[in-house]
């Protein structure tokens, strides 16, 4: 079966389980929620027009019994078809979320988050009868506890103006130019994901060229977001409506690349060692490394150690030695060598070296 950058027409556990195992790194899922919609019953905005709300078949069980059975079929399929380090981000309403949460643990899945997605303009409570449903939550869990999955940390703190990514993202519900319609013009999908929410997640959860499964496939946000990222998909979807148009979507996005979609911020340095950068010449044995307030230490051999009134200790402890600290500290932050009449970094002087090596 070709499945690579494809829509996969069909139910979605038949369709996985005709997919051999461990092909994915990532799963995004957008399952049913089962609102519960009492059945016939319609809701009004405040000044009485009907609101358009989620009463879809493909959102109907006939109990809870029902659904969290439908639910233990396809995560055991997702799970089944995730590669050992992979993860999964699934997304669901207070309906059910909770559910799905149990079953993925029971299942062997290791949660890592939960994300709240908070609405800037959600849906209101037109009864005033509860609090306005402002959020839905997110589940992001690996395929094991052992499991050593993609987080692009670094990527997030860009994402997030140089601070550590929390757990609360803020987007606006999908609407406008961005959701799709059909060729009356009438929408196409009652829940239609942003485009801003699977670019955060694919960025954040995912490589370049990984393959991502959504057995959702609905309006194809996922495919057309991974097509431009750079990552490959793989879509499941029954309804020939989603299909067509889901379709089209695709394929007018244009591959985006830059170094967010790169995670080129949580590429880790080549790793050299101190006496690779003394026998190219970058260091010398005997020469003294100093600090900002000018006290010294000698380099006493080409291990990195460093000695400082009679201690011969690794270039660490003796910096946290020097600047009175009760615990090692990472020396390249502090020493720094004489070139000319400058004094240089000793980390600038590695990356130099690495420069050199590439």
């Amino acid at each position: 079966m070709e499945y690579i950058n494809k829509i996969l027409k069909g139910d979605t556990i038949d369709t996985m389980r005709k997919l051999p195992e461990k092909l994915f790194d990532f799963c995004f899922a957008d399952p049913p929620y089962f609102m519960q919609i009492d059945q016939g019953k319609k809701l009004y905005r405040v000044e009485g027009t009907e609101f358009d709300g989620c009463d879809d078949d493909w959102d109907k069980f006939p109990s809870m019994d029902a659904y969290k059975e439908f639910t233990k079929k396809w995560l055991f399929e997702v799970r089944r078809l995730l590669k050992d380090d992979g993860t999964i981000c699934v997304i669901s309403g207070m309906q059910s979320i909770y559910e799905i949460g149990s079953i993925l643990r029971e299942l062997g899945f290791w949660v890592i988050n939960d994300i709240i997605w908070k609405k800037t303009n959600p849906t209101p409570n037109f009864g005033g009868t509860r609090l306005n449903n402002s959020h839905e939550t997110l589940i992001w869990a690996a395929k094991s506890k052992k499991s050593k999955f993609t987080f692009n940390y670094k990527t997030g703190k860009y994402l997030n103006g140089g601070k550590q990514m929390g757990s609360i993202w803020e987007f606006p519900v999908c609407s406008g130019n961005e959701r799709l319609k059909d060729d009356k013009d009438k929408k196409l999908h009652n829940t239609q994901k942003p485009e801003a929410l699977l670019y955060r997640i694919i960025a954040l959860f995912t490589e370049k060229d990984n393959l991502i499964l959504d057995p959702f496939g609905g309006t194809m946000t996922t495919g057309a977001v991974s097509k431009r990222m750079g990552r490959n998909f793989t879509m499941i979807e029954r309804d020939d409506k989603y299909i067509k148009y889901g379709q089209r979507r695709i394929n007018g996005v244009k591959e985006e690349i830059s170094d967010v979609e790169l995670a080129v911020f949580d590429i880790k340095p080549l790793k050299v060692s101190v006496k690779e950068m003394v026998n190219a010449g970058y260091f010398t044995i005997g020469e003294p490394f100093y600090l900002k307030d000018g006290q010294n230490a000698i380099l006493s051999d080409d291990t990195g150690k460093l000695t400082y009134n009679g201690k011969t200790k690794s270039m660490h402890d003796i910096a946290a030695i020097m600047l009175n600290k009760d615990r090692r500290v990472n020396a390249f932050d502090y020493f720094y060598v004489k070139r000319g009449k400058q004094l240089v970094s000793i980390s600038q002087i590695r990356d130099e070296y690495r420069a050199s090596i590439k």
